[in-house]
Order: structure tokens, then sequence, then C-alpha cells
């Protein structure tokens, strides 16, 4: 299926691994034009190099707690692909324990900041450029956890409000012809990631996990998602616009205990 997406100019937050590192390969290889961001800048130069092969992409090293350093990188971005379509909310993650004792009011809004706030800013920076647009799209990578229980409260309220959102933005930003969603992984395994980190520190209770919270006896991988994911900004989807899709297998518990 062609999603017609070749020649559309995409912004992805968080873009250098994981979820949000498939996405930017989904993207370039579909066609768009690619700016990502994220902390670190040798890490942002080492993804640029290996991902300039298969097509234009630039990075920038970007806090996207700091509102105008993302702003700043939204609008280069626009400058430097001659305007957004597509916009990828991806970057995220939390601060602070399990329980409350562990997550105090700094931890909460840490979270919050990258996790919503950070989607929030990004959506607001890159809105001329999206009203410019004839593709308008903008997918939040929110999780599972908002709207399952996690032993991370603060992780799984951020997550539910980016649901939230990206709802209202929906409605919101509807007659400007820009589409908003949230795409919610389950628990997904990559390399260096947590899930990784969690299987080789306790194989037993990881395998545990897997045999009693899936029923295909895996954990997804950052690939499923960013189909998903490349699927709902295109033009493909364009009827899809306030919804939560869910990526994760038919998960049940999205947390692993102990973790």
């Amino acid at each position: 299926m062609d999603l017609g997406l070749r020649g559309k100019r995409a912004l992805v937050t968080g873009g250098t691994r994981g979820i949000g590192r498939a996405i930017v390969e989904r993207l370039l290889d579909e066609g768009c034009a690619v700016a990502l961001c994220a902390r670190t800048p040798e890490v942002v130069e080492q993804a640029v190099r290996e991902l300039s092969s298969r097509g234009t992409v630039h990075g920038r090293p970007v806090d996207v707690t700091d509102d105008a350093a993302l702003e700043g990188f939204v609008g280069e971005a626009a400058g430097l692909l001659g305007g957004l379509d597509l916009l990828v909310a991806n970057a995220g993650g939390s601060t602070g324990g399990p329980a409350l004792q562990d997550a105090d009011g700094p931890a909460w809004r840490a979270t919050f900041g990258l996790n919503v706030v950070h989607a929030a800013v990004a959506v607001r920076a890159a809105l001329p450029a999206l009203r410019a647009s004839d593709a308008a799209s903008v997918v939040v990578i929110a999780s599972v956890s908002g709207s399952k229980p996690q032993p991370k409260a603060q992780y799984a309220a951020a997550k539910a409000a980016e649901i939230s959102l990206a709802a209202s933005l929906a409605r919101e930003l509807g007659p400007d012809g820009i589409r908003v969603n949230t795409v919610s992984p389950g628990s997904i395994l990559f390399d260096g990631g947590g899930w990784a980190s969690r299987r080789d520190s306790d194989p037993e209770g990881f395998a545990r996990f897997v045999a009693g919270e899936f029923p295909h006896g895996r954990l997804g991988t950052v690939s499923e998602v960013a189909d998903v994911t490349a699927f709902v900004l295109s033009p493909r989807a364009g009827w899809i616009s306030g919804t939560d899709i869910v990526v994760d297998g038919a998960q049940n518990a999205p947390g692993m205990a102990g973790f």
C-alpha cells in the first residue's frame, strides 16, 4: 500500500533510538524528509550519519523540556524542510519511583513536563507550518499505561493526559485541517531499552511476565509501532482523528512487578 507520504516533511522528537528511531526510519523509507532531535549531541550526530543514506534528515540536540529550545528547533526544522506536514511527539519517560513515597512533587512535575508539556509546546510551535499543509497530521506517542494500571503512577497519569490532550487538540485543530491522534504502545523490546534491561537483570521474572501477560508469548517490536504510526500519520488515515490507537498485542498489565 502506498501511504502517500512521499515528499512530506516530518519532525520527530526523541528520534535517535527505540520507537522514535524506528519511526524516523519508516518515514524516510516512505519518502519523507525528517528532522529529529534528542538530548545528546553525539547521539544526534551519529543518527544523522547513519540515516542520511536513506533520505533527507536533519538533527539537532534539544532538551524537549526547555520550551524555548524546543520551539526554536521546530521553527528551524520548518525552515530547513520548507514546511512541516507531520509531527511526532515521541520523547517521554518518567522520574521518581513506583510509589508516592519515592515520587515527590518535582518528580511528578518533571514527568508531566517531559511527556505532556513537551507535546503541547511542540504542537503549538508547529501550528503555523501545519496550518499551511494540505496533509497535516500529529501523533503523540503515549502508552497503554495511560489506560491500564501502571506501578509508576506519575508516568501512567502523564500518558493518560497525553491521550486526553490529543483528543482535545483534534477537536480544536480540526477546522484547520489538522488531525491529532495518539499511538499507545504496550511493552516494546529493543536492544538498549528498558525491557531488555529487565530481561537481562531478572530472566525468570521476565519470562513469567511474558507468559502471564502476553497472549502471543512475546513483547512488541519497534517496527510494529512505527508501521502503525506511519499509517496514522498518512493521508490513508485521513478520517482518523482524536483517537488512541493501541499497539500492544492484547497485553494485560503494562508493568513488571519490581520495576
